[in-house]
């Protein structure tokens, strides 16, 4: 079962879990964050290498929770061109296409292998969909994508992967194909979710980001913080607040604290 709210408050830490995060203020040498961040694409490779198409469940959830994706259009047909940044091995590209004709996909990934999944999914069309290999952060997306053309960019769990420094960057790129008057809806990992406090000590790279195991990085949002990224951008805040779940195991008896944060933000 599962028990979810939505609002503007942070979760409230229980006191064991606000002790095990003050212990852990070491951060991790400037030696590996500069490894981490020049081999952050090489890692991300060799987790789709790792898990091909099998790691994240195809995400159906997102039609129920993003309304914007039927409210965006004028008319009940009407065709939308939507972008889906970071989209992985489509596991949110694929359902949106089955359940909705009437929509083109631009969508693309840091991975070049998520990127080859894609196409070789059978759901895969050129007619409808076109993918390809970029870095948000560098790469420019009007190479691919014409000016002022997009009337949707669903940005789901893409930018806690990227450093916070770099995270403007992605969003400037977007801006720049979303026509006026349309959205970035956002969903990533919100402060204090269950995976940041299951981090062990010399993981932290700094505040609320922290490297995984397998070289893969994730960062913990707070909505002052996304909000002050998007507005600096150029985007209005149209809702940005924190959704928070328990999901519980019962086989275990264990009530996982589940935070994200969840959010639309509009080109003037």
């Amino acid at each position: 079962g599962a028990f979810q709210k939505k609002g503007h408050s942070a979760r409230v830490l229980s006191p064991e879990e606000a002790e095990k995060l003050a212990k852990d203020q070491v951060l991790v040498s400037e030696f590996k964050q500069l490894k981490l961040e020049k081999e952050a694409q090489k890692n991300w490779d060799l987790f789709y290498k790792r898990n091909s198409t099998n790691f994240f469940k195809d995400r159906h959830w997102t039609t129920r929770e993003f309304q914007e994706l039927k409210a965006c259009r004028e008319f009940a047909d009407q065709k939308l061109t939507i972008l889906e940044a970071g989209c992985g091995v489509g596991n949110c590209l694929f359902p949106l296409l089955e359940e909705d004709l009437n929509i083109f996909a631009y969508a693309c990934d840091f991975s070049p292998r998520a990127v080859e999944y894609v196409k070789k999914n059978a759901l895969y069309s050129t007619e409808r969909c076109k993918v390809f290999q970029c870095d948000l952060t560098k790469d420019d997306l009007l190479d691919n994508i014409p000016a002022d053309s997009v009337d949707v960019v669903t940005l789901i769990f893409v930018l806690s992967a990227i450093h916070p420094d770099k995270m403007h960057l992605v969003l400037r790129n977007i801006y720049k194909v979303l026509k006026p008057g349309k959205c970035v809806l956002f969903r990533d990992y919100g402060l204090y979710d269950h995976a940041m406090l299951r981090f062990k000590a010399g993981s932290k790279l700094g505040e609320n980001f922290y490297a995984r195991q397998d070289g893969t990085r994730s960062y913990f949002f707070t909505e002052e913080f996304l909000s002050q990224l998007f507005k600096a951008e150029g985007y209005e805040q149209v809702v940005n607040e924190y959704v928070q779940r328990e999901t519980v195991n019962r086989k275990e008896d264990l009530c996982v604290p589940r935070v994200f944060l969840q959010g639309k933000f509009q080109k003037p």
